[in-house]
């Protein structure tokens, strides 16, 4: 039976027996429903989709002041556990960003998420992955499983440079789950989960919102989402977004931008009911990205080159964002996909059946010159275009809440496809263009091998997962809880190197000779099968109904593969860890309050790290590449923080800080290389945010609305090792967003700050042969002044 064929008999299955059910018990149920309204069925006018495992917000019980606003804080409900519970009775420690507060911060992407959430970092320039209390994947290799799993919508992001979220629209809310998670969620993952959850589609209304803005640096941001009803029992919401700005820096040679972005992208859901105790959600997305982000430089070329570089008025410096490259780079990327949500109730349990399909495609166009091709060029070809399939299959049966035993067993597939085609032609230092016009009769192929008649490497790759997993949950009494959860996970993970031809007359005009750097791997295959079980036990003792306390104690697990560095076959073992967890959540002065901490430490066996090797440049010289290894141990420990106060109905402020020690307990590099003792790359010790909200009404029909946030991210490095140049200082961000709602607070017009104080931060440093020191500049690191304007109905 074929994939396909599989699927639509499994969804037959569920449907059949969401029908059979709802016969059976059409009569109980509804006896039921008059009497216990069901949370996810409120009255057909306002009903909304029922909630996707990753939470909503709801006011807290509390008196409700006459203007309207609440005197409590917001109860946040998550599903970590796979089931809608208050945030402050589940033993994780998550922290738990709303819709609302993503927007006034006015990011963007995804990626920004770690300005908000104190211990959540991203590096573009080492793996392109999350991190969370200083662990996560820091390899480009596609057969390396990311540490930190990104949930969009319950559908597991695994594609290499893929995070499913381009544009930040429509959210209702991100959680992020730190440490281990893999006995609930999809697949497996050793440091945390960000789960997004974006807007579900509401039975019985027509509603819509369209939001613009435009500020300094020609940025542009629109959005806009539509509800529309479909009858009684179906529901369609639609959102997209167009957002774009102009680059930091500048190319002299081509007088164009460097660093401008532009993307664009939209999501639909169709939401229906057929019939009592059976629903159904259709969700499909698609999203573009382009920007012209290319590596510029900081210090240590060759004086030469650095000569040319200032007479062209460019001058490297820890501040640089400009190039005299012949050659404009920039990065394209396309993400989309579809999924199926089906869940029906089977007596008083739930059964939730979700299939997905993920592609991608990116395309990384990087030259490294510097320098106009008449005076200098080192690599001017440098094209990496990728693509990727993914298909995701998840069951999960749970039982109702609130019994002395509950339980909740489901089992997933994955299957990744990932497919590269890479080339990389150049001099190494010699101009690619003569006196005389004439171009160079060979050119350094890095992508070739000896011996192989092709100029381009080609990678494929394929990662399989199968896991069954499961919880009980004993409720011993009304302040003892234990839960006790397991997973279990079988892993086939491949990767080969080929060569073809890539023609390289539309590029350059003529065919040189290509003369190959390296030696061809002795293995251009290899495969990695795994299998593990990991496990969580959360004792929970709750003092009172606001206060309680928590021990977790958890193991993960990271599939081995299979990477090729310089041409080498270079296989790696599987990664575990072991996690301990102590904290409180509480709740004080009537829900005005709220106060949560955890003390935590995470012991890694066999972590899979990435460190800059040397290979063969071709010129007797090398060139430092990203290779993945098991580093024999590594440590993770600190205290994290979070606190939300508010003192009157108006004003809210929150507030979150973590510190981390995340260092190397074994790393021994090589024969004359020790790591050990060195602190993990893109983890400052010391992260924090804070915020402040004020929404007053002035008027019955008009309100103002305040906001200011503040982030500060402590000094870390970007290399394994802590070379001196990987160094990135302490900073802080500043953003501001004043508003005044009129017309019955169905507008908002206002204006924004992004770095208040113009506070300039790089993405750190990267030592590329003999270009010297180079790194990106995001767009983040300045200033943007703006006004925007949002309308809903």
């Amino acid at each position: 039976m074929d994939k396909l064929t599989y699927r639509f008999a499994l969804a037959c299955g569920i449907s059949l027996l969401a029908c059979g059910e709802s016969r059976a018990q059409a009569a109980p149920d509804r006896a039921v429903s008059a009497s216990v309204p069901k949370a996810h069925k409120p009255a057909v006018p306002t009903r909304t989709a029922p909630s996707a495992p990753h939470g909503t917000a709801t006011p807290s019980p509390a008196t409700t002041p006459q203007g309207g606003a609440s005197a409590a804080l917001e109860t946040v409900t998550v599903t970590a556990q796979r089931r809608s519970e208050n945030n402050q009775s589940v033993p994780i420690s998550i922290l738990h960003l709303d819709g609302k507060a993503i927007a006034n911060a006015g990011y963007t992407a995804l990626t920004d998420l770690q300005y908000l959430a104190p211990g959540v970092q991203y590096d573009p320039t080492q793996g392109a992955a999350f991190q969370i209390r200083g662990v996560g994947s820091t390899s480009f290799d596609f057969s390396n499983a990311k540490s930190v799993s990104v949930v969009v919508d319950d559908v597991v992001m695994d594609a290499q440079r893929a995070n499913g979220m381009v544009g930040m629209v429509d959210i209702d809310n991100v959680d992020v789950m730190m440490g281990p998670q893999g006995t609930l969620f999809g697949m497996n993952s050793t440091s945390g989960v960000i789960s997004v959850t974006t807007g579900k589609p509401r039975l019985g209304v027509l509603s819509g919102r369209l939001s613009t803005s435009y500020g300094e640096h020609n940025e542009r941001i629109i959005n806009g989402t539509v509800n529309v009803p479909l009858g009684n029992k179906a529901a369609f919401r639609v959102s997209g977004f167009d957002n774009a700005q102009d680059g930091f820096g500048r190319n002299v040679t081509l007088n164009r931008l460097v660093g401008s972005t532009d993307e664009y992208g939209t999501r639909a859901k169709l939401y229906a009911e057929p019939m009592e105790h059976f629903d159904v959600t259709l969700e499909g997305d698609y999203a573009h990205h382009w920007d012209s982000s290319v590596r510029t430089p900081v210090g240590g070329q060759p004086a030469n080159v650095t000569r040319m570089l200032n007479a062209l008025g460019v001058f490297p410096g820890p501040k640089n964002a400009d190039t005299a490259d012949s050659f404009m780079g920039g990065i394209t990327s396309e993400e989309y996909g579809a999924s199926l949500h089906l869940h029906t109730k089977i007596g008083q349990n739930d059964l939730t059946f979700i299939t997905a399909y993920r592609g991608s495609l990116y395309d990384n166009n990087t030259p490294v010159d510097l320098l106009p091709s008449n005076q200098y060029a080192y690599i001017p070809y440098n094209l990496g275009h990728l693509t990727t399939e993914k298909f995701s299959d998840e069951i999960h049966f749970a039982s109702p809440k609130g019994h002395l035993v509950e339980y909740l067993v489901g089992g997933f597939f994955n299957r990744l496809d990932a497919r590269q085609t890479q080339y990389q032609w150049g001099t190494l230092g010699a101009p690619l263009i003569g006196a005389n016009g004439a171009r160079p009769g060979t050119l350094y192929n890095l992508s070739g091998a000896f011996g192989k008649a092709g100029n381009t490497s080609l990678f494929n790759s394929r990662n399989e997962s199968l896991a069954a997993f499961g919880q009980l949950k004993f409720n011993i009494s009304p302040h003892f809880n234990l839960a006790i959860s397991g997973r279990y996970t079988h892993d086939r993970n491949s990767q080969s190197l080929g060569y073809i031809w890539t023609d390289p007359v539309p590029l350059m005009g003529y065919t040189p000779t290509f003369v190959p750097t390296s030696a061809a791997p002795v293995y251009p295959y290899g495969v990695m099968t795994g299998q593990n079980f990991s496990g969580r036990i959360s004792p929970e003792y709750r003092f009172n109904p606001n206060v309680m306390t928590y021990f977790t104690f958890s193991t993960g697990y990271k599939p081995a593969g299979i990477a090729f560095v310089g041409n080498k076959y270079d296989p790696y073992h599987q990664e575990t860890v072991k996690s301990y967890e102590v904290g409180m959540k509480s709740e004080w002065l009537h829900h005005r309050l709220r106060f949560n901490m955890d003390l935590y430490r995470e012991d890694f066996t066999d972590f899979q790290a990435t460190i800059l090797t040397p290979v063969p440049d071709g010129t007797g010289g090398t060139i430092l590449a990203s290779a993945i290894g098991n580093a024999g141990g590594l440590r993770s420990q600190g205290v994290e923080g979070n606190v939300a106060f508010k003192p009157l109905p108006d004003l809210t402020v929150s507030g979150a800080v973590t510190y981390t020690s995340a260092y190397f307990t074994d790393y021994q590099a090589n024969q004359k290389t020790s790591y050990t003792g060195t602190q993990l790359t893109n983890a400052p010790a010391f992260s924090a945010n804070a915020a402040i909200d004020y929404d007053h009404d002035l008027t019955p029909h008009l309100g103002l609305r305040a906001h200011v946030d503040y982030a500060y991210r402590g000094t870390y490095w970007t290399v394994v090792g802590q070379p001196a140049y990987s160094r990135v200082p302490a900073f802080s961000l500043v953003n501001l967003r004043l508003s005044l709602l009129p017309w019955n607070k169905r507008v908002q017009v206002g204006l924004y700050v992004r770095n208040l104080f113009d506070q300039y931060f790089s993405t750190g440093y990267q030592l590329y042969g003999a270009t010297g020191y180079l790194h990106y500049t995001t767009p983040d690191a300045r200033r943007t002044v703006g006004g925007f304007l949002n309308i809903a109905y």
